[in-house]
């Protein structure tokens, strides 16, 4: 969808809503808008620190991987004013596969996928160094 077809004042984040609210089952919607609606009152708010989000961990068990799919590109949405935004997933070594979300361009584009790639499993052996270095000095270890 192109920014000419939103209807005047829409916010893509709203279209994308809307178009879920209509797809999903009114339950699973439900659940959908339980986890991101924090999220986006925090970004109407300005009050995030940093991009990086993450769902609240109390939902996750119950979540199926379709509601958190939709939950990250709810948000993604409402970071970006996007909604050619996808869901990919990486299979990055030691750690597994990961899913990100990115725009459809970057997620045809092999390139930009393993530098992606490149970039996760960077922070993660830093991470890691965070951690040991956390441990051996008795400090948390939950980075």
């Amino acid at each position: 969808m192109n920014e000419p077809e939103l209807p005047p004042d829409g916010r893509p984040v709203d279209v994308y809503l809307g178009l879920l609210r209509i797809r999903m089952d009114t339950e699973d919607f439900e659940m959908l808008l339980s986890v991101v609606e924090p999220v986006l009152r925090a970004i109407d708010e300005q009050r995030l620190p940093a991009l990086d989000f993450a769902l609240d961990e109390s939902h996750t068990d119950e979540l199926s991987q379709e509601i958190r799919d939709e939950a990250a590109l709810v948000i993604a949405t409402a970071v970006t004013g996007r909604l050619d935004n996808e869901v990919i997933e990486l299979d990055i070594d030691d750690t597994g596969p990961v899913r990100v979300v990115t725009d459809a361009a970057t997620a045809s584009d092999p390139v930009r996928l393993g530098e992606i790639a490149d970039y996760i499993r960077e922070r993660q052996q830093l991470n890691d160094e965070l951690r040991g270095i956390a441990e051996v000095s008795n400090l948390p270890t939950d980075i």
